[in-house]
């Protein structure tokens, strides 16, 4: 079967009020004055969509946002995502206000246009046109109805699945929801998300506790630590690239892109989770989730570098 694009990325999409350059967060009461702000494109879908146009990737972005946001549509334009699926929603498009620092980021968010999407990516054309697709990425928390419509359709047409649900504790911890989780191809969270599944424990305990709830491929994110993986029975760990961070926003987002790159590629588990770290540590150098987002030569560059040392 003939594609159209390499990969569609089906999620929530945000315009992001960014400010970096703080050492820690405000204690209440206390107000912290910062140079750095940054108004970008967010959100999981948006910027994993960007990462992999930025690699050369043909992408499509099944998201929803506001009529007034001309700005947010021009901004994805600039990366060469294809925007016709895009969906304007009955709404405004949603708004995340992130507060950056070296070593992590928090959010205060209105989720907007993006109560639209369940509804659009319930339609019939809507997963028609996913199929067309040899990978897709699904950053959102997907509920089990639309997983079990949606899932055996995609299958049926030859794609590969990946999900990264963004930190949405009710839906981590819902037991019918970790049936989805193991239905795709690379399940996708970070520390503290596989966390709120399993209980605090470290890296490959929690693999193992999700391998033992029926998830068996599973690319846990693990910020300056790198990553660590389960895949089918075994192990697999890679470090993070040693960069001079400024804004961690979107790392984990770019991380995603650079382990469905490799996996279009068919490269082994050290090679995805290798240019997965290099991609996520990549996009940390610059205020904003989509400045630092690496090309294909610098990447290349880059991975080369690595090998060498």
């Amino acid at each position: 079967m003939t594609k159209t694009w390499d990969v569609a990325v089906a999620g929530e999409i945000f315009a992001d009020h960014i400010f970096s350059g703080f050492d820690r967060w405000p204690a209440p009461g206390e107000e912290h004055f910062t140079d750095h702000y940054v108004r970008e494109a967010g959100g999981g879908a948006a910027i994993t969509a960007c990462a992999l146009a930025r690699l050369g990737r043909k992408v499509a972005l099944f998201a929803v946002m506001g009529e007034q946001d001309l700005w947010l549509y021009e901004r994805l334009r600039d990366f060469s995502v294809g925007l016709g699926e895009l969906r304007q929603g009955s709404t405004a498009t949603a708004v995340s206000v992130a507060i950056s620092t070296r070593e992590d980021r928090s959010f205060l968010t209105w989720p907007g246009a993006n109560r639209d999407l369940a509804g659009y990516l319930h339609e019939p054309e809507t997963q028609l046109r996913l199929t067309q697709a040899r990978h897709v990425h699904l950053a959102l928390p997907i509920g089990r109805e639309l997983a079990l419509q949606l899932f055996p359709r995609l299958r049926a047409a030859g794609c590969t699945l990946s999900l990264d649900p963004g930190h949405r504790p009710e839906w981590l911890r819902d037991g019918s929801n970790w049936l989805t989780c193991g239905e795709v191809d690379f399940f996708l969270p970070n520390e503290r998300e596989a966390q709120i599944m399993i209980g605090a424990s470290p890296p490959e305990q929690l693999l193992r506790g999700l391998d033992a709830q029926g998830i068996g491929r599973v690319v846990l994110k693990l910020g300056r630590a790198g990553a660590a993986a389960l895949l089918d029975g075994k192990s697999y760990t890679a470090a993070a690239v040693p960069v001079d961070a400024v804004d961690t926003t979107g790392a984990g987002d770019a991380f995603d892109a650079g382990l469905i790159d490799a996996s279009l590629d068919h490269a082994g588990p050290h090679e995805m989770l290798a240019r997965a770290c290099l991609c996520g540590s990549l996009s940390t150098r610059v205020a904003g989730a989509l400045a630092a987002l690496p090309d294909r030569e610098e990447l290349n560059a880059f991975h080369d570098q690595l090998k060498q040392h």
